[in-house]
């Protein structure tokens, strides 16, 4: 029923439909266990015969509630809430990947993000290609493998502000037999659905504009399912063959098109944990009920800053896809026709201290590791963020080392552009 509802509608209603006499507001259930009658019952839901709670690192009602109204406004089948975009992130590629296994990602992407598969991935076996998303399909065919199992990309990068051909990725993902997964934190749902142009896993970091007050960390899989494993049964034997660790049962025979999303909670959550609180994911709740209303403030207030900066003969360059000259307008137009997100790049004429010098002056917008809530704030990633990737690094990625990214915030635009401006008059 939900699913039909439009997004606005969607960010207040879904998830949770209390029964009668039930609370309105979705309710914390702050309990890491669930009491049954006899033990059969729990020895069902231990054996995935039937659904229920009985331990928190598996499934919570709050949890689930907040999971579905994500995957409602994504329009996929399925969600799983984890305690972090990071382990959002690791967990969609884990879930399809083991060792000796390989995937290719667009060097576009979140500084930690590039570690975590390009370092940390590693250590366990599994390989990464890092390509340019602005290569051709040819160039980007040559770095596939037998043994590649994914294709990874942002929306948005974080923080070039980069946006992602996803047509153009899900055709090369689907070419080659593996879903295409992308990192739609900077849009929202609000702004873009990746599963509308051919994406088959979504990931978010929640922290940011889901959450919208920088009060609790967390991440989201959703699932759209529409890839379909079985007809690249070889390549996902974990999702197709039976799992000895549950008595033999096959996912996709069992599970249907929730064979994926059942998978991550059913070994990788309890192997592994990664969940959030309960209670974080009833703050996580409270920013979605006002999410349709913020973003587009968020895109109104940025689009004007953006206009400005390009425009002061102090700033070098500006990328943010709302401007007709940016080299991702076009691209903008297709997918993000209602306004991209707050966050802009731009750099300084002179050089890295300039930036810094500029970050210091600011008097409102503060200088914080977070990015995509209702106050604006500012970071040099070269400096913050990505400090742990060298220069060469930094460039793959697609960070140079002048690029300040200005979270634009939901305040007033003019006082905003006041302290911008008082801060430039200091450099």
């Amino acid at each position: 029923m939900t699913q039909k509802m439009k997004p606005a509608t969607l960010c207040v209603q879904a998830g949770w439909q209390p029964k009668n006499g039930e609370s309105r507001v979705l309710p914390i259930i702050q309990s890491t266990t669930f009491k049954y009658d006899n033990t059969e019952e729990m020895a069902d839901l231990f054996d995935l015969k039937k659904e229920g709670y009985f331990y928190t690192r598996l499934a919570n009602p709050t949890n689930d509630a907040v999971a579905s109204k994500i995957a409602a406004l994504e329009g996929g089948v399925g969600a799983v809430l984890t305690s972090s975009g990071q382990a959002a992130n690791f967990y969609a590629i884990f879930n399809i990947c083991e060792a000796g296994d390989h995937i290719v990602t667009s060097n576009e992407i979140y500084g930690g993000t590039y570690n975590l598969f390009g370092v940390t991935l590693k250590k366990l076996g599994i390989d990464c290609t890092f390509i340019s998303q602005e290569a051709s399909e040819e160039e980007i065919d040559k770095a596939f493998r037998p043994n590649t199992k994914a294709l990874f990309g942002e929306t948005i990068s974080n923080p070039g502000c980069q946006i992602l051909d996803i047509e153009k990725f899900a055709r090369i993902a689907h070419k080659h037999g593996v879903p295409l997964i992308v990192d739609n934190t900077f849009p929202t749902p609000i702004n873009c659905r990746p599963f509308e142009w051919g994406a088959d896993i979504v990931t978010h970091s929640t922290t940011k504009y889901m959450d919208g007050h920088a009060t609790q960390v967390g991440g989201v899989v959703v699932d759209s399912g529409n890839f379909d494993w079985d007809a690249h049964a070889d390549k996902f034997p974990g999702l197709t063959t039976p799992d000895e660790s549950y008595h033999g049962l096959t996912y996709t025979k069992k599970f249907g098109k929730m064979a994926y999303i059942t998978k991550l909670v059913a070994q990788l959550m309890r192997d592994l944990g990664s969940i959030p609180a309960p209670q974080n994911s009833f703050l996580l709740n409270l920013g979605l009920e006002t999410l349709h209303l913020r973003v587009p403030q968020h895109c109104k207030n940025a689009q004007r800053i953006a206009e400005f900066l390009e425009n002061d003969e102090r700033v070098a360059w500006v990328h943010y896809s709302g401007l007709p000259s940016d080299k991702n307008y076009a691209l903008a137009q297709k997918y993000l026709p209602n306004g991209s997100c707050g966050v802009i790049a731009f750099g300084l004429k002179g050089d890295r201290q300039t930036a810094i010098n500029f970050m210091d002056s600011l008097k409102m917008i503060a200088i914080v590791t977070h990015v995509a809530d209702a106050r604006t704030c500012v970071l040099h990633p070269a400096s913050h963020t990505h400090r742990q990737l060298s220069d060469e690094q930094l460039r793959e990625a697609g960070v140079a080392p002048d690029l300040i990214r200005l979270s634009v915030g939901i305040e007033d635009c003019d006082d905003i552009l006041a302290d911008i401006r008082q801060a430039l008059d200091k450099i």
